[in-house]
């Protein structure tokens, strides 16, 4: 029995090793798929997904600093061909911060590469916004040797409700944490997304009753002259065919069409004697003989 204890000595070790191996394995894949739930509330970020780039300068006499950060929520960020591998940041990279430094007609030098979220530790953190609608979501890096000790880099993005996108904002970036801002109908939960545009006016809106009723309207007007015209054609093709008739004569009803501007300014001539105010008299009541 003495003779194989080390082979199990030696199986438990290599079976702790591959669990731990394993464990390393499902942390090093905390993927992130820009699908995000908070309280019950579902949000979809895939409309985000994309390398975008923001930036900053800062005036430091006589030279000037450029942040640049590029970043893409849902996927890693692509290696750039014909730049330097000390330019960029290594591969698996979400979220990575370039500092160039530029001094008049000199070249510009990349001092620092720095990145801020990856997906080997990642370890993303998301939690709704109190003050308004929207989220912020925070993706972590590994630790950058910023001062004398490593620091543990993030990325966070206040991702606000908006039914338009606005461009991402750099807002700050303190040597531990890059602060970005974004408007878009992303940060707007499944029961938030704001209508479409066809969809914006609903019953309760007047949109489409409104439509309705002023599609109404045309259709009583145009129905009334179609009527008009077929009851004078047919009344004129009456008169032609019965009677012979010519010119005026044509015209159905002709005295009664003949009498109708009377008609109409005795209508509003009793009209306007009913709206005018009566005077009142003057005389106390007697009339004059």
């Amino acid at each position: 029995m003495t003779p194989r204890r080390p082979a199990r000595s030696s199986l438990f070790s290599l079976f702790s090793a591959l669990l731990f191996l394993q464990s390393t394995l499902v942390s090093a894949q905390d993927t992130f798929d820009c699908h995000l739930t908070i309280d019950s509330l579902k949000y979809d970020l895939t409309s985000l997904s994309g390398e975008h780039t923001i930036s900053r300068t800062r005036e430091t006499p006589p030279t000037s600093w450029l942040d640049k950060a590029t970043f893409n929520l849902c996927d890693n960020l692509k290696i750039q061909d014909g730049v330097a591998a000390g330019d960029q940041c290594p591969d698996g990279t979400r979220a990575c911060l370039t500092k160039t430094n530029t001094k008049g007609s000199n070249s510009d030098r990349v001092v620092a590469v720095i990145p801020l979220a990856q997906s080997a530790a990642l370890k993303p953190e998301y939690s709704s916004l109190s003050s308004s609608k929207g989220i912020s979501l925070v993706l972590h890096g590994s630790p950058y040797p910023i001062a004398a000790e490593p620091i543990p880099q993030s990325f966070n993005l206040t991702l606000l409700c908006s039914q338009e996108a606005s461009e991402p904002k750099f807002i700050s970036y303190d040597g531990v944490q890059l602060k970005v801002e974004w408007s878009a109908p992303a940060g707007c939960s499944e029961s938030q997304q704001p209508p479409k545009d066809d969809e914006s006016k609903g019953p309760g809106d007047g949109g489409k009753e409104e439509e309705s009723v002023g599609s109404g309207i045309g259709w009583f007007f145009l129905v009334l002259l179609i009527a008009f015209g077929a009851y004078f054609g047919l009344g004129a093709y009456y008169n032609y065919s019965t009677y012979g008739a010519r010119g005026l004569d044509l015209i159905p009803h002709r005295d009664f069409w003949r009498e109708v501007p009377y008609m109409l300014r005795d209508v509003v001539s009793h009209l306007c004697s009913t709206v005018r105010p009566r005077r009142s008299s003057r005389s106390g009541g007697y009339i004059a003989v």
